[in-house]
């Protein structure tokens, strides 16, 4: 399968390439910054683009089966439109090639719920300030992004992970049609949940949660090692 990947440069975006090359697709690896891209493989196209140029994006989709996107930007106070515009230029470039299936990344802090163990402390203070105040202003983006794709009668899958954190290698993740009850995804879990979305009927036009069951971090190291990081 001809697979783009936009946001590949992140720390899932490299992972879920990393496992696409290793399943054997041929994939194209959209990036800002193509030159510190740290992956090769004569399977591999790296495109320097950006998502929120359109033409570039149609370039990006052109030729492949399907589209998966990891794409991230750090939350601030500042409004945020790369979801959503993104999304915008994705749908558009995928519905003038006829390319069906989309897989994207949005978090479950669009939907934020009370976890069953969680605390009085993580779902009454943490997860308000955080989705609340916080990342106000990227989880409006990501519910227009996710809205927009919704109107789309394209082949599209929503997968909303928790608190991403590394681990070395994919675990049997558990992914549920809505929410997931977990604080905790571990990175290369997502991806994978990623790439398996692209042949599982299951979920189509579905949001799902995934999360990972074993490994999980303690809050407070989770806060240290990647809250508190430049991700």
């Amino acid at each position: 399968m001809r697979i783009t990947v936009f946001g590949a440069n992140g720390l899932t975006g490299r992972l879920l390439t990393g496992q696409a090359l290793a399943a054997g697709h041929q994939v194209t690896a959209v990036t800002r910054k193509p030159e510190s891209f740290p992956l090769h493989h004569g399977q591999l196209d790296v495109l320097g683009a950006d998502v929120l140029d359109p033409a570039a994006v149609d370039t990006a989709v052109a030729e492949c089966d399907a589209v998966l996107s990891t794409l991230g930007v750090p939350a601030g106070k500042k409004p945020i439109s790369t979801y959503s515009d993104g999304a915008t230029n994705i749908v558009a470039a995928m519905q003038r090639h006829d390319v069906r299936r989309l897989a994207v990344v949005s978090s479950s802090g669009v939907d934020p719920r009370p976890y069953s163990d969680g605390g009085i402390f993580f779902n009454h203070v943490l997860l308000p300030y955080v989705t609340r105040v916080l990342g106000k202003t990227l989880y409006d983006d990501m519910r227009r992004m996710e809205s927009l794709i919704r109107a789309t009668d394209l082949d599209w899958t929503i997968i909303r992970p928790s608190g991403l954190y590394h681990l070395p290698a994919v675990t049997e993740y558990t992914v549920v049609e809505g929410h997931a009850d977990g604080r905790f995804t571990a990175r290369v879990d997502l991806a994978a949940s990623l790439l398996a979305a692209l042949t599982d009927d299951r979920y189509l036009r579905t949001t799902v949660g995934v999360v990972t069951t074993v490994d999980n971090p303690t809050l407070l190291r989770w806060i240290r090692q990647e809250a508190l990081a430049e991700r």
